[in-house]
């Protein structure tokens, strides 16, 4: 599976940060949620639309785009 997939880029969502599955879930967020201690299980149970095959693929997005992939590379 590529994680990447998840990942979607709309300038009509969230002024165009990448988010999940197209969704109003910018992965900076679900970044957020996990340093601010949260565990994977906790994202999910607290929030149902998101699984976590997302979570995986925000920390893979933010891992290649800390890496100096452009966001169209990683997207």
């Amino acid at each position: 599976m590529n994680y990447l997939d998840r990942i979607t880029i709309n300038p009509e969502i969230c002024h165009g940060k990448p988010c999940i599955r197209g969704m109003r879930w910018p992965v900076e967020v679900i970044i957020d949620l996990l340093g601010s201690g949260m565990s994977i299980e906790q994202i999910i149970e607290e929030h149902k639309e998101i699984e976590r095959e997302d979570v995986l693929a925000s920390l893979n997005f933010a891992k290649l785009y800390l890496s100096g992939h452009s966001i169209e590379e990683v997207a």
